[in-house]
């Protein structure tokens, strides 16, 4: 563990001490250590909102924590992501060479046990970690785990896949491929993964890491003059039970790093060794990627996982609220599955913004039209494509859970029949098209779509919570 890191935890388990878990888990526990310099400790907020709200409740106390604990002056700065080109570690050395100031630090002393602001302890020398730690998943991420990942009809098969692997390393689907664009929950199954394995067999040889480490690693295994560091980097990734790599495409187009995976895979492959690799495209969609890679990359399984319908956005919604002991209304949380659907990154992003609000707020109520107030930036920042009535069917379809098929069928049941008028409803309050060509799309006449729109008209006027669901739901279409 970093100086930087150390420190961190001293500070944050402090803050977890004094506070509630979901004030703790919503502003401290997201904010991640970057640079410990002889005159600052800078600090990475995941968002420029949380960075003001950190600034404004929390600062004092994080440089009080910090003065008390280390024996240098330094001064907390909070950046966000949108800051740290001005933070790369060569701004802050070439800063140091011009004022004499900035330096990174590497070698300070921190590792207090038990600290408390009260009782500050004597230094109490650690040992080192052994080298070998990585097999015992020490970089796993705790709460990605199978039991909070939610299961939809988007991602169904690569959790199955995910579970049978876990629970059978190497017969059943082997290599494991899982595909899809970023923020899906990929990388939450690929810790799922190895957690159950280690779980079942905690002396299973189990590295999970990035392309982009495997790569780092291997260019500091050739960059050393003797031949023991590369034999060192073979023998951690070629002697053990299963290996999971995140973002396997970007080892494409690295001739060097291609070659050296080719036959550690090749090595787990050949010993029955369990391999689960993950990308935002299948193999044959990653352009530059070795042919004889491709090919095997699609030995086993290729699972892919959509974006999360709207049951599934709900329910990543509710087990968000459910982990961090909280709740939002029915009517905020429809409104959030509503308008933030491209990935759960962004769904739990603007859940954490919300409930950050209402902490804020003190009495812990918020109302629909504050909400929307916090969320108005975030989903006018999402990229719209243009309303059409092919848009209306689709959203109409994922929100009331039927096909587009039976939706343009000549079927009656109510079950069918009213996401259609609630369409021909949108159509026509969205779209500057005649009846004519809304019946035209929908395969009926023109008194059947004036018998739909009225009947949603006279529902709307009898029914507010009916009212805003349809307010709700042409949201969602015209952010979409």
């Amino acid at each position: 563990m970093t100086d930087k890191d150390e420190l961190w935890l001293k500070i944050s388990n402090t803050f977890k001490q004094e506070m509630s878990d979901l004030n703790f888990n919503t502003w401290i526990a997201p904010l991640k250590p970057l640079y410990l310099t002889n005159t600052e400790f800078i600090l990475l907020s995941p968002n420029r909102f949380t960075k003001k709200t950190i600034y404004n409740k929390y600062y004092d106390d994080i440089q009080k924590y910090l003065d008390f604990i280390s024996n240098v002056k330094r001064k907390v700065v909070i950046i966000d992501r949108y800051e740290m080109d001005n933070y790369k570690e060569e701004n802050i050395i070439q800063n140091q060479n011009i004022d004499g100031q900035r330096s990174i630090l590497v070698n300070e002393d921190v590792s207090q046990e038990n600290y408390t602001v009260e009782d500050k302890q004597t230094p109490v020398i650690q040992q080192p970690e052994p080298k070998d730690d990585y097999l015992y998943g020490k970089n796993l991420i705790s709460k990605y785990k199978f039991d909070t990942f939610v299961k939809g009809k988007n991602n169904e098969l690569a959790l199955a896949a995910a579970l049978a692997v876990a629970q059978n390393p190497a017969t059943a689907y082997n290599p494991l491929f899982i595909h899809g664009k970023a923020g899906l929950g990929k990388t939450h199954l690929m810790h799922a993964i190895a957690h159950e394995i280690l779980k079942n067999n905690p002396k299973a040889r189990v590295i999970y890491t990035t392309s982009e480490s495997f790569t780092n690693e291997l260019i500091s295994s050739i960059g050393d003059k003797s031949t023991k560091k590369n034999s060192q980097f073979r023998e951690k990734y070629r002697n053990i039970d299963v290996l999971l790599i995140d973002d396997i495409q970007f080892i494409a187009g690295k001739q060097g790093t291609q070659e050296e995976f080719f036959h550690t895979f090749n090595e787990l492959y050949n010993h029955n060794k369990q391999i689960i690799l993950s990308s935002d495209r299948p193999p044959k969609e990653i352009k530059t990627l070795e042919e004889r890679l491709v090919s095997r990359f699609e030995w086993g399984l290729m699972a892919d996982i959509q974006p999360p319908d709207y049951e599934t956005r709900v329910a990543i919604i509710n087990e968000y609220l459910d982990r961090n002991n909280t709740s939002l209304t029915p009517e905020i949380i429809d409104y959030i599955a509503m308008n933030v659907k491209s990935n759960i990154r962004e769904l739990e992003g603007a859940v954490m913004n919300v409930v950050g609000q209402k902490t804020l707020i003190g009495d812990g109520n918020i109302t629909l039209d504050l909400a929307k107030n916090v969320l108005k930036q975030l989903i006018a920042d999402t990229q719209l494509r243009p309303v059409t009535i092919d848009l209306i069917i689709e959203s109409v379809c994922d929100r009331y859970n039927v096909s587009q098929d039976d939706l343009l069928s000549k079927k009656r049941s109510k079950q069918i029949a009213y996401p259609r008028q609630i369409a021909m409803y949108v159509s026509r309050k969205l779209l500057d098209i005649s009846l004519v060509s809304i019946a035209s799309s929908f395969g009926k006449d023109h008194s059947t779509v004036m018998h739909g729109i009225k009947k949603i008209e006279n529902d709307i006027k009898k029914s507010s919570e009916f009212d805003e669901e349809i307010d709700n739901l042409i949201s969602y279409i015209q952010n979409s």
